[in-house]
């Protein structure tokens, strides 16, 4: 598997002494110039956008160490405010790529809520999301589910107890609330695949232009950009959110939530988060676009290596020109650990997987459960074939960029030769879900069969 050189070694050393993180200083690389003319680099300016959280450290790294400059590249980031504007400023071209949830791209291309062509030449991460609920709405599920008040108790949590909860204050006029970050979040389909699990119906969607989706839902799911949710919840306008780091941390560290589920527990190795960018701007700047994918297999590569990388890199994120939050808060699932309650801190080394399990590579698999979530909950309004599904996946998500930029790096000999996969369109097992239900990508549409809870 790609990046087994060190196994978990960025996650795993959890027994260590507690880390004191230093004050980051900014970076300011020199781009290679001579390697602008060699690899015929079209633009070599460039801007990325990304969102204030954990999972935006590859292209953070690729900057402050240089890899991007080593491409001859000059690179700037810069903060947008949600994802809404990721994409659109992306399609607008104000921002020449960035970091996107890995449904964006799918979503834009296939025409949910606007179209635009778009691609991803690389996977960002594994794994790194989870879901918090208020303290007071934990209460009621320990009351229906006594087990959730032992110490130590397993996870992942079930929904099983928020369906009475759910009927008894939607009866009354107050149904429970949920945020997610956007539609065609991971999140979103993370978080209605736990609830559906347990028996509680998220809600349909009516089709492409429908942003809301709660046709027969139990429960409600809105939109709340990640700095926003910890607030959110604070102030009791929802009842639980799922998002990336820090913000289930923080809302531990505030005394306001407890995590009840993270997404390797809900499908071990999902996809998280993709680079991306339009297809006009891929087919325009082909040679740029390996260069791009090159420095963000290295940092991928860097990330998983040591744990000293990952302490180095949470002092990268701590700096205000990033996210500029608490590197204490930001360590903690970077580290290897998650805290669901106050004292009640495990060791999860996979919680964020940057390289290791072929991370980086955009698998179209991944990107066929996709488009199957979205028709599960009516976001593509009508039956498609197998074909259709295989046919979207490969124009999305581009393993032929991701190879030529592999290969380059091993020419190059920048970093080990590992194993990429051999099967772009590939089975998963059920124990690798929170159902047991089993995903093959060949079968889209005899996978979305076996959901109970469901548009076929």
């Amino acid at each position: 598997m790609c990046g087994a050189t060190s196994a978990s070694a960025a996650a795993s050393e959890t027994a260590a002494a507690p880390v004191v993180f230093k004050e980051y200083v900014l970076a300011s690389p020199k781009p290679n110039l001579a390697k602008i003319k060699a690899n015929k680099i079209e633009k070599p300016v460039l801007k990325f956008g990304i969102i204030k959280l954990t999972d935006c450290v590859p292209i953070v790294v690729a900057r402050e160490l240089g890899f991007f400059a080593e491409e001859g590249l000059s690179v700037s980031i810069e903060v947008q405010a949600n994802w809404k504007l990721i994409v659109e400023n992306t399609v607008a071209g104000s921002l020449d790529g960035a970091h996107m949830l890995a449904g964006q791209p799918i979503g834009a291309t296939i025409g949910y809520l606007g179209q635009a062509d778009m691609v991803t030449p690389l996977s960002m991460d594994l794994n790194g999301n989870a879901a918090t609920v208020s303290t007071k709405l934990w209460a009621q599920m320990q009351e229906r589910e006594p087990r959730l008040k032992e110490p130590g108790h397993a996870h992942p949590v079930s929904a099983a107890s928020l369906l009475p909860i759910a009927k008894e204050r939607a009866a009354g006029g107050n149904p429970l609330r949920f945020a997610m970050v956007f539609p065609v979040s991971c999140h979103n389909y993370e978080l209605r695949y736990w609830l559906a699990a347990g028996g509680v119906n998220p809600g349909f969607y009516d089709g492409y232009n429908d942003p809301v989706g709660k046709r027969e839902a139990d429960v409600l799911l809105s939109v709340t950009p990640p700095p926003q949710m910890v607030q959110t919840l604070t102030q009791n306008t929802i009842d639980g959110y799922c998002v990336g780091e820090p913000w289930n941390q923080q809302a531990v560290k505030d005394g306001v939530g407890v995590p009840v589920f993270t997404d390797y527990y809900i499908w071990k190795n999902n996809p998280e988060k993709v680079f991306g960018m339009t297809k006009l701007f891929a087919d325009g700047n082909p040679n740029t676009v390996v260069a791009i994918t090159k420095a963000l297999i290295r940092a991928g590569h860097w990330l998983d290596d040591s744990r000293d990388n990952r302490i180095k890199a949470v002092e990268m994120l701590a700096n205000k020109a990033y996210i500029g939050a608490n590197p204490d808060v930001l360590g903690a699932s970077m580290l290897g650990t998650f805290e669901f309650q106050k004292g009640d801190k495990r060791d999860l080394p996979d919680f964020n997987v940057f390289y290791r399990y072929n991370a980086t590579y955009p698998l179209p698999g991944h990107a066929v459960w996709y488009l199957t979530q979205m028709r599960r909950w009516g976001q593509i309004p009508g039956n498609k074939s197998d074909s259709w599904y295989h046919e979207t996946a490969t124009k999305i998500y581009r393993p032929d960029i991701y190879r030529a930029a592999y290969a380059k790096l091993q020419e190059e000999k920048l970093i080990p030769e590992a194993t990429l996969p051999t099967d772009d369109l590939p089975a998963f097992v059920g124990e690798d879900f929170i159902d047991k239900i089993a995903f093959d990508s060949k079968k889209p549409n005899d996978y979305l069969k076996l959901f109970p809870i469901g548009l076929k």
